[in-house]
């Protein structure tokens, strides 16, 4: 784990080479969210395979690239597409993005992503506020010897999503005239979707979306003390919750479908994020 924190500081000074933008947000975008960033007032940009040892996504809608840049006028960093342990990254590889983004200075992470939906009676596509999470059969990030650089051996979790942010992003949609759900986001190993009994399920045990990210990412920036907060775009109903069998395309249509209102939500929330 010492290589791999050295790993960070090399992926730090690799992007500080090409920008000194002093971010307070970091912003990650999922499947067909990307185009959301061309809202900023973007400074500069920064692509993975321009930083050495970075992971690259190989999943289309995930274009793989930092942008640096302000929304409302505050300074934030967009993670224009992430990767996924799926695609064969050892999990520690999979957060080493946000963890940069912690170690480029920011305060707050605010995560998305797309997501199949577990309540029969969600109306698709929508978006959810991230209350609380479970990694079900994923691997820890933490797990390994502690980086005492980043954070505590045993961090707590008891409020991963801030409560005070939550509010925000509420408070947010009203003004805009918008009705978001709130709910607990699944996280699962992935490729494959899930079984219509796993749907069931999850959903059972009180889920409200299922994906293949963001969860992992949540607790590695709350390791780095980073405040969190989450949106999924409910895509999709799960499996065996309509006749409609599951596709990524749906996925990356459904996200352009929601785009504008997705995009008009974040813009207003980050400036009240900033300040909350």
């Amino acid at each position: 784990m010492e290589n791999y924190y050295e790993k960070l500081i090399r992926c730090r000074d690799a992007v500080r080479a090409k920008t000194d933008f002093q971010p307070r947000i970091g912003l990650i975008l999922g499947s067909g969210l990307g185009p959301v960033a061309e809202t900023m007032d973007i400074q500069a940009a920064v692509d993975y395979k321009d930083i050495p040892g970075f992971p690259v996504s190989t999943v289309p809608g995930h274009a793989g690239r930092y942008l640096f840049g302000h929304i409302g006028g505050v300074p934030v960093v967009c993670m224009q597409g992430r990767v996924h342990y799926y695609e064969g990254f050892d999990v520690h590889d999979v957060v080493l993005p946000v963890r940069v983004m912690g170690l480029l200075g920011i305060k707050t992470l605010f995560l998305t992503n797309a997501a199949g939906g577990l309540d029969p009676k969600m109306q698709t596509p929508t978006l959810m506020v991230i209350r609380d999470q479970m990694m079900f059969n994923f691997p820890n990030p933490l797990i390994g010897p502690n980086l005492d650089e980043l954070g505590p051996r045993f961090p707590d979790m008891s409020q991963i999503y801030d409560p005070a942010l939550r509010k925000v992003l509420h408070d947010t949609a009203g003004k805009l005239g918008q009705k978001l759900e709130e709910g607990v986001y699944i996280q699962l190993t992935g490729p494959s979707f899930e079984t219509p009994f796993e749907v069931r399920y999850y959903g059972s045990i009180g889920g409200g979306a299922v994906g293949m990210s963001t969860a992992c990412e949540a607790v590695a920036a709350r390791h780095m003390g980073l405040r969190v907060c989450g949106i999924s775009c409910i895509t999709n109903k799960g499996a065996g919750l309509s006749a409609q069998p599951l596709s990524h395309q749906e996925v990356i249509e459904a996200g352009q479908q929601i785009a504008q209102r997705f995009s008009a939500l974040v813009t207003a929330a980050i400036p009240a994020i900033d300040k909350a």
